[in-house]
């Protein structure tokens, strides 16, 4: 509960502003006296933030698929805290689709997500770490419960878990020089990231890109019932409460003692996390559960 004393002023740059957890995270800091740097992907975000928060809030371009606006965005916040260092740095910026069976996938579907949610956040890490350490400094990167426990095929589970690593060594190597790490583990939120029309429309040109063995090993029916789940896991399981999230980024940043991982919602906490400690095999039985059967599946039972 012990809070670190003068944060009024200090420097904290966050990824992903345009919406969702980076975009409240942005607007509660800038209420509690920091001097905010949110990075938008688009001009619209950044014109739409800037239109609510305080005139010490400022907002710069980044795609973290492309180096120079990686360079760009590091340039910018170099400038802006004019030698005092950085204090924090809320790596929050990611996407999720296109999550589907992994037979259905290109290697070009896992670059998609690999490329912003793990070596997006490596890259403008190391590049900001000298101004972190100066400052001495926490860093706050999102992962995920699906870092903990792979369910859904794609790269986002891949990109979660690589998180968790990178997170878990940095905090290790950056321990001797004052700078703390954390990670977030949310659990099921409605955000951009989780919107059904883009997860349906991701699955439908996956299935419709399928080679005829791969489509009839699976079934028409399978496709439909995959939707359905999708939608059933987006209405009922998701929070729409996203202030359980953001709180405890505001507690990493500002805590003292921060935890070195915060479980974020009721399903993460009751739900996910517990379940990435089960056996194997229960967990396999408790996921086998929420998705449907494919064709082949029934076709081999009959056999048998």
């Amino acid at each position: 509960s012990l809070n670190v004393k003068d944060l009024n002023g200090k420097h904290v740059f966050i990824t992903g502003c345009d919406s969702g957890f980076g975009n409240l995270l942005a607007k509660q800091l800038d209420q509690r006296g920091f001097h905010v740097i949110a990075a938008c992907l688009t001009e619209k975000g950044s014109r739409e933030l800037l239109a609510c928060t305080s005139l010490s809030l400022k907002t710069v371009i980044l795609n973290l698929t492309d180096p120079s606006s990686i360079a760009n965005a590091v340039e910018f916040v170099k400038q802006e805290t004019d030698g005092e260092g950085l204090f924090g740095l809320v790596n929050n910026a990611g996407r999720a689709t296109p999550m589907a069976p992994t037979d259905w996938m290109q290697i070009d579907d896992f670059h998609t997500i690999l490329d912003v949610n793990l070596m997006g956040l490596i890259e403008i890490t190391l590049k900001l770490l000298p101004l972190l350490k100066k400052a001495k400094g926490r860093v706050v990167n999102v992962a995920s419960v699906m870092g903990r426990l792979a369910f859904l095929g794609g790269g986002y589970c891949l990109s979660k878990w690589g998180v968790e690593a990178f997170s878990d060594i940095l905090r290790r190597d950056m321990q001797h020089f004052g700078v703390k790490v954390s990670i977030i583990e949310p659990g099921c939120f409605k955000t951009g990231v989780t919107s059904s029309e883009v997860i349906e429309r991701d699955l439908l040109r996956l299935w419709n890109q399928l080679t005829p063995e791969v489509r009839e090993s699976y079934g028409d029916k399978y496709f439909v019932e995959y939707i359905r789940a999708q939608r059933f896991s987006m209405k009922r399981l998701c929070d729409s409460d996203i202030s359980k999230v953001t709180k405890c980024m505001e507690h990493a940043l500002m805590a003292k003692y921060p935890r070195t991982r915060y479980g974020s919602g009721w399903d993460a906490k009751f739900f996910w996390l517990p379940l990435s400690y089960a056996p194997t095999l229960l967990s396999d039985m408790m996921l086998r559960m929420l998705l449907p059967t494919p064709a082949a599946r029934y076709h081999i039972w009959l056999i048998q």
